[in-house]
């Protein structure tokens, strides 16, 4: 199956569909307008869209830390209408190779345990569970922390 979307980097122009995707995905933790565009230019993270123009189907935030091998995938969401194209696995493999190139060796994320699309996209993409933290969201929800090892090319 080929594409009918294309990955790059978010650019201040997808702000009010970033920030409609947000609210559309999440109902907790949601990223404000000023948190979007300190991220668009930080060099401390990577904002990835997925889009088919005019649309925005999903996006992926990475954050690095100066001096650390390990990056960390702070949100991944993909809209309800484009579920089911291979949208979050192309972001979460565009984020991988973000962070290889930026030298990481570890790529972590946490995820709501209720969300069993998301747990089954980490694990089938070779992410491991290493811990479950209790009451982790902000409306008491348990996660669960998942980390990949990220080989050159993988």
């Amino acid at each position: 199956m080929t594409a009918d979307f294309r990955l790059r980097r978010a650019v201040p122009a997808d702000l009010p569909a970033l920030l409609a995707l947000e609210n559309a995905s999440f109902s907790y933790d949601r990223m404000s307008a000023r948190q979007f565009r300190r991220h668009l230019d930080s060099p401390s993270a990577l904002l990835l869209v997925a889009d088919d123009t005019p649309a925005l189907l999903g996006s992926a935030l990475l954050f690095f830390r100066e001096h650390s091998s390990l990056a960390r995938l702070y949100s991944l969401a993909t809209a309800t209408a484009a579920r089911g194209r291979g949208i979050g696995r192309a972001l979460l493999a565009a984020a991988e190779a973000g962070a290889r190139a930026r030298g990481c060796n570890r790529l972590r994320l946490e995820v709501r345990q209720d969300n069993a699309a998301a747990v089954q996209l980490y694990e089938t993409q070779g992410y491991r569970r290493i811990a479950a933290l209790d009451s982790y969201y902000d409306d008491g929800a348990a996660a669960w922390r998942y980390e990949k090892p990220l080989q050159a090319g993988s």
